[in-house]
């Protein structure tokens, strides 16, 4: 089982411990990862230059279906990005004649076909959860875990096709597997308000901290994220709220018993 790596941007110059972690758990589960020349996903441009936010997202997929890989991406953003440009250039026969262009100039091939998952899928239905359960040697019995679902994933789901966007149960089957206990909280498939951050800060932060209330009064004990954008959302509020907060692949490989520095921790 080998997949080419796409880390994007964030996640090595803001969450490194989300690589980590990630590179630590597939390794236990034996899935191969190929680093390849990848760059920025486009997401930060579609909604100023398509064109331009679908060539970045093809140039990536042409260097996977190159290299004979699927895409492999623990960011949700990048994972989103990389699914919308598939089918962008599925329904738009004009913008996939230019973006075709674009890639015969760099002597890549056109990107159909290319397979995308998030960590989240591979984990669940390529590892398999019977295969991880076997695996795990530090079961984290008893904790209570509020699993934070993002919004690029699930929405939309016909282009994604990650989960029901409305019941959702991908993360807590995978928080189940650790040998913790899922928390079905109200707030668990809001927005996290990371989107609009920039633009509006005191709503940003509102949105947040209404979602951590919402894991705290639930019961939980901690909450885990799979997305650098959530967690850096997340983090310093958490921490003042009282919430802890991990990554998944960190919550995971703590029950493979992986030590917490190869987790980033």
């Amino acid at each position: 089982m080998n997949y080419a790596i796409f880390l994007g941007c964030k996640i090595p110059a803001m969450v490194p411990a989300y690589e980590d972690s990630t590179r630590a758990v597939l390794g236990k589960l034996k899935v191969g990862l190929q680093d390849l020349p990848f760059t920025c996903c486009g997401y930060p441009t579609r909604s100023l230059d398509l064109d331009a936010s679908v060539v970045a997202a093809a140039h990536n997929l042409a260097l996977a279906k190159q290299a004979g890989l699927a895409i492999l991406t623990p960011c949700k953003c990048c994972f989103g990005q990389l699914r919308h440009a598939q089918r962008f250039l599925e329904e738009y026969p004009e913008l996939a004649e230019r973006v075709s262009a674009f890639l015969q100039h760099e002597g890549l091939p056109f990107p159909n076909g290319v397979k995308v998952d998030h960590l989240l899928t591979v984990l669940s239905k390529e590892v398999g959860l019977e295969n991880i359960r076997s695996h795990v040697t530090a079961p984290r019995t008893g904790l209570k875990v509020a699993a934070h679902y993002g919004c690029h994933a699930l929405r939309p789901s016909a282009v994604t096709g990650f989960d029901n966007p409305m019941a959702p149960t991908i993360f807590e089957d995978l928080v189940a597997v650790t040998g913790a206990t899922p928390v079905i909280w109200p707030r668990r498939i809001d927005c996290c308000g990371e989107p609009v951050s920039a633009s509006n800060p005191d709503l940003s932060e509102r949105i947040a901290r209404g979602k951590i209330t919402s894991a705290l009064e639930s019961g939980s004990e901690l909450l885990v994220t799979a997305c650098p954008y959530c967690h850096m959302r997340f983090e310093e509020l958490a921490k003042d709220m009282g919430l802890p907060l991990m990554l998944y692949p960190q919550l995971l490989g703590q029950a493979l018993g992986i030590p917490d520095k190869a987790l980033g921790l």
